[in-house]
């Protein structure tokens, strides 16, 4: 397996041929930074866990040398970055027993360039090489530029596939911008709460990151914690740790559906409902 990036990296934490895994993927996550899948798309993970009959593959656009740093790791060089973020990925995903983790090493400028041809052969080659259950992406209401930019180029990736290779489901997991403002009825709630020391163990591999200045370790976890409790106001808790993502599968779907106009509409059905409830109670 090649990709179009010679310091591109593909880990097999059990071994095998790496065509055979991507082929066996039944969840598949494509994001732009190294700690993005086990902070963001962790159900994905946990769903996998232990079965015969699921695999997990997660694929890392981005080379992760532009990250906030402080402390042990204040001198640090992007080069030396990268190949510090590389190895904590790889230790993720021996932890959470992933079928398969490829690192395609792209610099963010280049994922932010639409029609990049590199960035486009490595989505093809990894969309056109397994048939997922489900895809889990970035949602196009982040507000990292490089969180947006990877998202777009996986929908313009998952479009160019004939219509019967296209995924059947495409979610979109909270980032820099967490998914609680939608309306209710297009929340995704995904469980979190299985596994929960491994849980914790996979955000705390990334040491660069939480070590280096952001304690997302404790984020993370507060946020599902968060997500669970304030999910439902006239409802005891079914769990204790909720993901939320967006439904991303329309976009898939119709190539004819804007991206700006889909992502907008979710804001409007907020703003709706916002103000249907003020003047209901009198506002």
């Amino acid at each position: 397996m090649k990709f179009s990036r010679p310091e591109a990296d593909v880990f097999l934490p059990n071994g095998g041929d790496a065509a055979q895994a991507l082929a066996r993927t039944t969840h598949l996550c494509v994001i732009a930074h190294q700690d993005d899948i086990e902070i963001n798309a962790y159900p994905a993970v946990a769903d996998c866990l232990g079965r015969s009959d699921r695999f997990f593959t997660g694929v890392v656009m981005t080379n992760g040398a532009g990250s906030a740093r402080t402390g042990k790791f204040a001198h640090v060089t992007d080069a030396e970055m990268q190949l510090i973020r590389r190895e904590e990925q790889r230790t993720a995903a021996s932890l959470g027993a992933y079928n398969l983790q490829l690192q395609l090493a792209h610099p963010s400028a280049d994922v932010k360039k639409a029609g990049h041809a590199g960035v486009a052969a490595d989505l093809a080659a990894i969309f056109g090489g397994c048939r997922p259950q489900v895809v889990y992406l970035h949602q196009p209401a982040d507000k990292h530029d490089t969180h947006v930019a990877c998202f777009l180029r996986c929908i313009e990736a998952l479009r160019a596939l004939p219509r019967d290779q296209r995924p059947v489901r495409v979610l979109g997991v909270e980032g820099w911008r967490d998914l609680d403002w939608l309306a209710d009825h297009e929340k995704v709630a995904m469980d979190a709460s299985a596994h929960p020391e491994l849980a914790a163990k996979l955000v705390g591999v990334f040491e660069s990151q939480i070590a280096g200045g952001k304690r997302y370790d404790l984020a993370a976890m507060g946020r599902r914690l968060a997500n669970a409790t304030f999910f439902n106001s006239h409802a005891t808790d079914q769990t204790n740790a909720i993901s939320l993502a967006m439904d991303l599968t329309p976009l898939v779907a119709d190539e004819t559906l804007s991206v700006r106009e889909f992502t907008l509409g979710h804001i409007e059905r907020l703003r709706a409902d916002v103000a249907a409830r003020l003047a209901a109670m009198g506002g």
